[in-house]
């Protein structure tokens, strides 16, 4: 299975309209399975929140690194399994985060350094395709006054020169664990 790597250039806010089928295609001709990358602000409004348990919640963001995987090899697309796949990017984000020190805890989809929470994620379905947003905090600046936060970059671990390279190693990490899912499965006698 071919994944596409995509990492924008240019700031963008996450505003939900992302996490919507086909935006990859729509928006940069990527056709086909992806995991888009950027950097940039983060607020949805709160009558377009997917998880029904944060609808009516602020959640937004000054600056933060954003994920967005689109697959379409699962038809019909599977909820659990687009669920299972956002936690293996979840550790594998977490586990690149200890390589560069920062020692960090998982609960679900959500990863905190200390008592603060560093991310934020959603798995979703279409008729077409299974997609995934994971937002990691650069700060806690422009967070929800609620919501005890905090920000790589507050860590003291990470400066701002590395995040590329980290953005970079979490993406090809994750698609180097679906094909090596894929490569598994391929020879695999069942009985």
């Amino acid at each position: 299975m071919k994944i596409v790597d995509h990492f924008i250039k240019e700031s963008m806010c996450y505003d939900g309209s992302q996490i919507q089928p086909l935006w990859a295609l729509d928006k940069m001709g990527i056709k086909g399975s992806s995991v888009v990358s950027w950097m940039g602000p983060m607020e949805i409004d709160p009558l377009k929140i997917i998880d029904v348990e944060d609808v009516g919640l602020e959640i937004k963001s000054d600056k933060m690194i954003h994920f967005i995987v689109e697959h379409f090899d699962c038809q019909p697309t599977n909820i659990k399994l687009c669920y299972h796949r956002q936690r293996i990017l979840v550790m594998i984000l977490k586990d690149e985060l200890s390589k560069w020190g920062v020692e960090s805890t998982r609960s679900g989809d959500d990863i905190f350094v200390g008592d603060g929470k560093l991310t934020v994620s959603i798995a979703t379905i279409s008729p077409t395709s299974m997609k995934i947003h994971l937002g990691v905090n650069l700060t806690s600046n422009g967070t929800p006054e609620d919501v005890e936060t905090i920000g790589i970059l507050e860590t003291g671990k990470i400066n701002e020169s590395d995040l590329f390279k980290i953005v970079k190693k979490v993406s090809q990490s994750y698609i180097n664990e679906i094909k090596s899912i894929e490569t598994d499965i391929s020879k695999t006698r069942s009985f």
